[in-house]
């Protein structure tokens, strides 16, 4: 694996809404504390969760091929295990179901964190550090509210070993020290 500075530089070369910048690095940082908690390797992890959607904006967000691409991008730069990761996310591209704790954890990662974006947006503070686990919980139940998220993908979390409260809390402490670099 090559130093982060290198994985944020490719990220950089391929990304360039600096929202979907923002997504990548809080899907970083909620695999680091998911790989944590689990005991996986936070490197290999983290850089998953950095990269997941390298080719999003090359495939326009076609659900057909993003994440097909991407991996392809990556297989002669990550681990195997983290390349099936990134294809695995959008189970719509492969047509296959997930069913390793990895791959669960990138798809549950990644799609939680714009829930509690969404969530962060309501408070009069709009910070992410005033998140709370309950209002994520309660969110998850208005399918109106972040209507784009889903939330079969966020309680596969149950498939790693962790309920919906343990796993907004990880991901809310996990986003918490770089909120502002979030532009919250």
């Amino acid at each position: 694996m090559q130093e982060r500075a290198f994985y944020l530089d490719l990220l950089n070369q391929h990304i360039k809404n600096p929202k979907m910048i923002a997504h990548c690095l809080a899907s970083e940082a909620v695999l680091r504390a998911l790989a944590e908690k689990l005991g996986e390797d936070k490197d290999v992890w983290g850089i998953a969760g950095l990269l997941h959607d390298l080719d999003v904006e090359i495939t326009n967000g076609d659900s057909t091929k993003h994440a097909l691409l991407a991996a392809d991008m990556l297989k002669d730069i990550l681990p195997a295990e983290a390349v099936d990761a990134i294809r695995m996310h959008n189970e719509m591209a492969t047509g296959m179901p997930r069913a390793t704790k990895f791959q669960f954890a990138l798809a549950a990662g990644e799609t939680i964190t714009g829930l509690i974006f969404a969530t962060a947006l309501v408070y009069p503070d709009r910070k992410i550090s005033s998140v709370k686990v309950k209002s994520v919980t309660k969110r998850m139940k208005e399918k109106m509210f972040a209507a784009s998220v889903n939330r079969d993908t966020i309680l596969e979390c149950e498939k790693f070993g962790m309920n919906i409260d343990e796993f907004a809390q990880l991901s809310i402490e996990a986003l918490v020290p770089i909120q502002q670099e979030l532009g919250f």
